[in-house]
């Protein structure tokens, strides 16, 4: 008996071991075409039917050596084709839906033959550690990070995490539109430091891009059909500007401890109110009243790490990160303790919730607004929650860390970006589902379909340094790494509760 539980004790010691060098080196996950996942009742049911890789050149049907830690993906209004943000190879990649065929390589590198594309300098965004003595600014490679459709589907507007010499994103980056009718850029914009997150306005006259960097939104008047007349027109700090004194020739990690790390951005119903989920510092979601060009403060009582923001009618979901919890809110109850704040903060409870896995990304509603799905980063598997329930009902394996996901406007295809990780591999993948539901999905009618992009061939990639928006939690069997350690402990506890019964008897 004494003998038996020393070598359960033993066990249980490697056991706890082996845990803590996973939490350092996460399991890589990969996704097999032709998997198929459902949820209990047979509500929804989600099928991989394609996907893009650069893990693997043996794996020809998949490799795409474009897909280099892809942040996000865009699927356009017409459901035609959709666009890849491969944010360290410097590109996005437009795809053929349906028949999963490369249209159109957009490159992100600019020198001195591309100075006709900048917009006029706004005044908003100086230069601080970089000159134009010490060299030419605008020449550099843009790492594009999220996007979003404007004028019906026909532009496409993707910020940069930093643009490639400024090394730690404290000087101003950069912004691209891209015509979707031939799929090249037509306009550059400067923008704050950092910019993760652009979102477009409902009526489509204001486009809004929110700086994880230093703490600041800015919004664009884009009312005019004519790209010459599309200008700034505000700049809003959420508390206070971050200052930005970092060294020229050493990084730092600017993904953790910047201020609020501004994320998720979406405008209200009816365009009057900016909302934007803070991700850092001390969290909540921020309110801008556009329409008195005024910041009104943060709203808290929600779950930290706040990510994604959709605003489906009057309910305002989120996804919480490192919680791996999607909320939901009325969002009239918001706005209007928003706009009764005292001071810069004003505390919300009541939210409802539903855990689905940890490192909860992006998230997206099925048309009807029956499902939410999530990217979940640590749990490297996509969620479907039923918001009937607020429960979720139904996962599926992705290639590991997806970060970025979007769904067709009739709700029957979901792509996942799933973004590179240097220190434990993985990633670097694009997955494509079909979604099946029981009951059909009451669905939009599709914009009016861009003319085709001519076919172009690839370039050499660029490899460097992925970045993300935090380090994914650790996860095994879909446990978390205290609930692992837990029961480890438990375990031992028990063993040496044995041992010393069975010393006891003898």
């Amino acid at each position: 008996m004494l003998q038996k539980a020393k070598r359960l004790f033993l066990h249980t010691v490697a056991l706890a071991f082996l845990v803590t060098a996973s939490a350092q080196q996460p399991s890589v996950v990969h996704s097999r075409i032709g998997q198929t996942d459902q949820s209990d009742d047979g509500s929804v049911r989600l099928t991989l039917l394609h996907k893009f890789q650069s893990f693997s050149t043996a794996e020809r049907e998949t490799y795409d050596a474009d897909i280099r830690s892809p942040k996000s993906v865009n699927i356009h209004p017409s459901g035609s084709k959709f666009y890849v943000n491969s944010l360290e190879g410097f590109k996005t990649v437009v795809y053929e839906m349906l028949t999963w065929r490369k249209l159109k390589v957009i490159n992100h590198t600019f020198d001195d033959r591309h100075q006709s594309l900048w917009a006029p300098a706004s005044g908003l965004f100086p230069f601080t550690h970089y000159n134009a003595e010490r060299r030419s600014l605008n020449n550099f490679n843009g790492k594009p990070v999220e996007g979003t459709f404007s004028h019906d589907g026909r532009y496409f507007w993707v910020p940069y995490y930093r643009r490639s010499y400024d090394i730690n994103a404290q000087d101003p980056s950069a912004m691209a539109v891209i015509d979707t009718r031939t799929d090249t850029i037509i306009r550059l914009f400067e923008t704050g430091p950092l910019p993760k997150m652009v979102a477009c306005s409902h009526d489509g006259r204001t486009i809004a891009v929110s700086h994880w960097g230093d703490n600041t939104v800015a919004t664009l008047d884009i009312s005019s059909d004519q790209p010459s007349d599309w200008h700034y027109t505000q700049l809003y700090t959420v508390d206070y500007r971050l200052r930005l004194d970092f060294p020229l020739d050493q990084s730092v990690d600017r993904d953790n401890g910047s201020g609020y790390a501004l994320r998720g951005t979406v405008f209200s119903p009816d365009d009057r109110y900016l909302l934007v989920g803070c991700m850092g510092g001390s969290g909540g979601i921020a309110v801008v009243d556009l329409q008195e060009q005024q910041y009104l403060g943060r709203l808290l009582g929600m779950r930290a790490n706040v990510r994604h923001l959709v605003v489906v009618g009057d309910t305002l979901y989120l996804s919480s990160n490192a919680a791996g919890v999607i909320q939901r809110k009325a969002l009239s109850e918001l706005l209007d303790a928003a706009r009764q704040m005292q001071g810069k903060t004003a505390t919300v409870g009541g939210w409802e919730e539903c855990q689905v896995m940890s490192g909860a990304r992006t998230i997206e509603l099925s048309p009807s607004g029956r499902f939410v799905f999530a990217a979940c980063n640590g749990g490297s598997r996509l969620c479907v929650a039923d918001t009937r329930l607020m429960r979720m009902v139904c996962s599926t394996a992705v290639d590991s860390y997806p970060v970025g996901l979007d769904i067709s406007q009739d709700g029957a295809y979901v792509i996942v970006t799933s973004q590179g990780h240097s220190a434990a591999g993985g990633g670097n993948a694009v997955n494509i589902f079909s979604v099946e539901y029981a009951e059909p999905e009451v669905t939009q009618q599709p914009v009016e379909e861009p003319m085709p992009a001519d076919t172009a061939t690839a370039d050499t990639t660029r490899q460097s340094q992925p970045a993300t928006d935090a380090t994914p939690p650790f996860s095994l069997f879909g446990l978390t790494l205290p609930t692992l350690l837990l029961i480890v402990g438990g375990a031992a506890l028990l063993i040496v509760l044995l041992v010393l019964l069975a010393r006891k008897k003898s």
